[in-house]
């Protein structure tokens, strides 16, 4: 399980790096229109994703 976790902390960061690396101006956009957006709304979507996260999990899992 911990192993798991690691993977999955690792497979973020390599995204993350990646879409930096890869397009650096479309991530500055995407930040500057977040900080523009409200914040309940990126709470709602935070928790929707994290929702779709866990489920996605839980399907590969079984």
């Amino acid at each position: 399980m911990v192993t798991d976790f690691l993977l999955a902390a690792a497979l973020v960061l390599f995204f993350e790096g990646a879409l930096y690396a890869l397009f650096p101006d479309g991530m500055k956009r995407m930040m500057v229109s977040a900080l523009n957006t409200p914040s309940h709304i990126l709470r709602i979507f935070g928790l929707v994703f994290a929702i779709l996260g866990v489920i996605f999990v839980w399907l590969i899992r079984i």
